[in-house]
């Protein structure tokens, strides 16, 4: 039946792939759908591409371990998400028209007038680094799923998970993986409710949650003081992930494929309702847990997967855990897209074929797919850490590479593109070593905070130091 249950759902997946496969046959329609997205599929592929395997899996798991206090997390995701909505959307979407940039690099070549290729190739580089290590946290998911509903090795698992990942992102493209995200969305949604709605009545309601909370002496508050160390967690906690949002190519590129910058704000309606009950279910889901498994579990990531495994009988319990491959699969394959794109883009044409045809470009672009998916499976074989540690390690350096200066590219006119190499490359650095430096700090830091500080400040210097030279070369 658990077999049953997941090729019905991979059938479908398949179906859209096959479906929508006419309609890519320019590389334009492979990594951006020509500009065409409604609304709803806009919405949906930012929402659903964002959340991962981490929603089911490694957000439970925090909440559970450190309780309520962690849906600060939360709380500073659906907040910066909001800004993204509000200030780099409609900028976002009308900006890359303008320069006709279909990826963040060709965006950022333009918009500084760099004619030596060197964001290009930045930021190419930074984002093989971090995409391969955050497409592999996908693939330990995927592995760790298929593992646990079969009890096969590890290694045929995310071989299998990966099977099911390269088909339709091999054959479909950009607007495939809209109607994908879009299925997978609202069954995403359908999950993560009806889990804890059948779940919190099983455990005593929140009471129990609270009862077994005081028995371990920990707080069912989010502000269980008001001493500075417990302030500056919240801020933390709220900025450490929330922050990340400005810079996350393969949720940013999903704002340039709507087909109107003035149906943004009803994409943006439907894609904050999907988050806010998306992130408040998860978080009730890791509650529920604390009351579920009082002894603890050996894996707090897996609170999800074994609560339904032991409450839901076969063919429904692999119909919801078919949740949690749907969040995997929408992220990853999202991911792959954009950095397959990148290299496309950003190495081939710029240093190798420069004269390349579009149909030249899609086969390109098609075969870093595989390249890509191989590379992020090498380190995932390894499983060098878990679902969670990886997620915000690749988040980070992303968001702290990128995001400042794609602030800086929508609202700044003095920034330029010595301070945009600045940027990249000080981002990206700070988000390599600082969780080597964080290990000496009396408090926990996240990466994200003084990665986007000084990425931002380096813009700001660097091309307030270079502004002389930049209007010399310019008028030249």
């Amino acid at each position: 039946m658990t077999l049953i249950a997941i090729c019905i759902y991979i059938a479908i997946l398949f179906l859209i792939g096959f479906l929508s496969y006419q309609k890519h046959q320019t590389a334009s329609d492979f990594i951006i759908g020509a500009r065409s997205l409604n609304y709803w599929l806009t919405a949906m592929a930012a929402h659903a591409s964002d959340m991962s395997s981490w929603l089911f899996l490694g957000f439970p798991a925090v909440i559970f371990i450190g309780g309520l206090f962690n849906a600060w997390l939360a709380v500073g995701l659906t907040l910066f998400m909001l800004l993204n909505w509000l200030f780099i959307a409609p900028r976002v979407r009308i900006k890359t028209e303008e320069y006709n940039s279909m990826t963040f690099s060709s965006f950022f070549e333009s918009r500084f007038h760099d004619t030596s290729g060197m964001i290009r190739i930045f930021t190419a580089i930074l984002s093989f680094v971090f995409y391969t290590i955050y497409i592999s946290a996908g693939i330990v998911g995927l592995g760790i799923l298929v593992d646990t509903l079969f009890g096969i090795n590890y290694t045929i698992a995310i071989s299998v998970g990966i099977l099911v990942v390269i088909p339709y992102l091999f054959i479909g493209g950009y607007t495939t993986l809209a109607w994908i995200d879009l299925f997978q969305g609202m069954f995403l949604l359908l999950v993560i409710v009806l889990v804890p709605t059948v779940l919190l009545p099983k455990v005593g309601g929140f009471d129990a949650v609270h009862q077994v909370l005081d028995l371990q002496g920990r707080s069912f508050s989010m502000i269980p003081n008001f001493s500075p160390k417990t302030l500056w967690g919240i801020l933390f906690s709220v900025c450490g992930w929330g922050l990340g949002y400005f810079g996350q190519p393969h949720i940013i590129t999903k704002f340039m494929g709507i087909k109107k910058v003035s149906h943004i704000k009803k994409s943006m309606f439907v894609g904050m309702s999907w988050q806010i009950i998306a992130l408040g279910s998860a978080t009730i889901i890791g509650l529920i847990a604390i009351a579920y498994f009082k002894q603890g579990i050996n894996n707090p990531e897996l609170v999800f997967v074994e609560m339904v495994k032991e409450t839901f009988p076969p063919f429904i319990m692999a119909l919801i855990l078919c949740g949690v491959l749907g969040a995997t699969i929408s992220t990853m394959d999202s991911q792959i897209l954009v950095l397959a794109s990148s290299l496309t883009e950003d190495f081939y044409k710029r240093i190798f074929h420069k004269n390349a045809t579009s149909k030249q470009l899609l086969w390109v672009s098609r075969i870093f797919v595989l390249a890509v998916t191989a590379f992020a499976f090498i380190i995932a074989f390894f499983k060098i850490s878990s679902i969670y540690s990886l997620v915000l390690y690749a988040w980070s350096g992303l968001g702290s590479a990128f995001g400042p200066l794609l602030v800086f590219s929508l609202y700044s006119k003095s920034a330029n593109k010595y301070g945009a190499w600045a940027g990249i490359i000080i981002g990206g650095t700070i988000s390599i070593v600082w969780p080597l430096i964080n290990q000496y700090l009396s408090i926990d830091v996240p990466t994200l905070v003084p990665g986007f500080l000084f990425s931002s400040l380096a813009i700001y210097l660097v091309s307030l130091i270079t502004k002389n030279k930049h209007y010399h070369h310019a008028k030249n």
